[in-house]
């Protein structure tokens, strides 16, 4: 991108709005609520023939560094530090505040070219509001309606004003990776079944990281990307928006998404914790690999059982992270206790890879990219049909399906459809009378015999075509 524009103004003037609005999606969580946005997102955004980067920041608030708003603000004061052009976003329906004022005395001091915006400029009664918008001495405020999209030719002509056209228009750097972080990738098909494909290391991945409020998840991600990217403290809830950070681990490309604590869904009442929690379980579906972190003081509680059971139902591979170790005073037993635990209330994914760490220190965030790697692999396995085949041979051998309605039922064949998770397809007589036991059994063997442990694996039974059927019996 040729530059980047950070959106910086008090709460609810409708930063994000516009944040939506220059990236062309709703990324961001829009409400009515003052200060909804609390850690800062960077996306690529578009104004008709120009391409940068812009930053949504939360409001800015005057309080102390110690508390949540003077987090919130020392994110924004980084974004301001960051960015090439300042968008200084104002309210025209409500008029100037006496915040408007010393905000923008910092982003004066700041030293970065600055675009005064009239926000809500739609509004009856804006006029009025917009001129008081000249007190704030940033030159000519421009109105726009970032909800309606109004005002935007003239947005365009102030950015390139501020910024100049030899940087506004400059040549896009050009990507160098093969492998675009945006690049579709889950649940692709099967090409040839007979072919077993190496793993390919070069590939970006995306991680998600879930779990219930105040478990570490944004400390984690700080602490993997070593710095403090994300707002953390010791509230609960702080993350409302899910926001991806990429990062490169041992030369690979990784896009972590954060994501808002998931409670039980009869303590989610609020309107704003309800798109919270939609915004985080569309990261889960667009993610590869998910680690839920468990809070290791109180873990496998009923929510983090069933926040690992939706991830496993859609499809995704699953790490689970026993964060605050640090706190454990007897950590072997623990550690022993939380395996067996993770083995019998975690029973449709054996081998499910379970690590202890510390976000706080750093202590094990190396075995847990470990972990999720081996688990990346897993999920991408593709065995050839050939193979497969010579196993089912072996279990049929050993242990074949049982008898129904004093029926056999017949297994003719094996073969993986799909990767991302591994599924397979399987063909016998009679699909909807075979005992879900059997499949059981046959799922945990595959795991065992093909070394495909802690992924979902789907296994689709299929009844072979008959080539007679349909045709009425004729007398020769």
């Amino acid at each position: 991108m040729s530059f980047k524009v950070a959106i910086i103004g008090r709460p609810n003037v409708g930063k994000s709005t516009l944040f939506n609005r220059l990236v062309g999606k709703k990324l961001a969580l829009v409400d009515d609520t003052p200060g909804v946005t609390r850690d800062r997102r960077v996306h690529a955004a578009k104004l008709y023939d120009l391409n940068f980067e812009v930053i949504d920041t939360a409001g800015f608030e005057t309080a102390a560094a110690a508390t949540l708003q003077g987090r919130m603000r020392a994110q924004t004061e980084l974004a301001i530090d960051e960015a090439d052009l300042v968008l200084f976003v104002v309210d025209s329906k409500s008029g100037l505040m006496p915040d408007d004022k010393a905000f923008a005395d910092v982003v004066r001091r700041s030293g970065k070219p600055v675009v005064l915006v009239a926000n809500k400029a739609e509004a009856r009664g804006a006029q009025g509001g917009m001129l008081e918008a000249w007190e704030v001495g940033l030159g000519e405020p421009i109105p726009i309606s970032a909800e309606h999209g109004q005002g935007m030719p003239d947005l365009r002509e102030a950015i390139i004003e501020a910024i100049g056209e030899d940087r506004a228009f400059g040549e896009d750097e050009e990507e160098s990776e093969d492998h675009p972080l945006t690049e579709v990738l889950v649940g692709e098909d099967i090409a040839d079944p007979d072919v077993e494909t190496a793993y390919d290391e070069t590939k970006p991945m995306r991680i998600a990281v879930v779990g219930r409020p105040n478990a570490g998840k944004s400390t984690m991600i700080n602490a993997l990307i070593e710095e403090e990217r994300l707002l953390t403290g010791p509230e609960a809830g702080i993350t409302r928006d899910s926001i991806s950070v990429d990062w490169t681990w041992r030369g690979r490309l990784i896009r972590l998404f954060d994501t808002a604590g998931m409670r039980r869904k009869a303590k989610v009442q609020e309107k704003l914790e309800k798109l919270s929690v939609a915004d985080g379980l569309r990261a889960v579906r667009f993610a590869e690999i998910v680690i839920v972190v468990f809070d290791a003081t109180i873990p496998f509680e009923k929510q983090d059982l069933q926040i690992a059971d939706l991830i496993i139902r859609e499809g995704r591979g699953l790490v689970l992270a026993f964060n605050k170790w640090d706190l454990i005073e007897n950590p072997q037993a623990t550690l022993a206790d939380l395996h067996e635990k993770t083995a019998r209330l975690l029973p449709q994914v054996r081998g499910l890879l379970a690590v202890p760490v510390s976000a706080e220190t750093g202590r094990g965030l190396d075995k847990l990219m470990d972990a999720v790697l081996k688990t990346h692999q897993v999920w991408n396995r593709r065995v050839s049909t050939g193979r497969l085949n010579r196993w089912l041979e072996r279990i049929l051998g050993h242990h074949p399906p049982p008898a129904v309605a004093g029926r056999r039922l017949k297994i003719k064949y094996i073969t993986q459809a799909k990767t991302r998770p591994p599924g397979f397809v399987l063909s016998c007589t009679r699909p909807d009378a075979m005992p879900q036991s059997y499949l059981r059994y046959l799922v945990n063997s595959l795991r065992e015999s093909f070394d495909m442990p802690g992924v979902p694996i789907r296994m689709v039974l299929r009844a072979p075509d008959n080539p007679f059927a349909g045709r009425a019996n004729k007398r020769t």
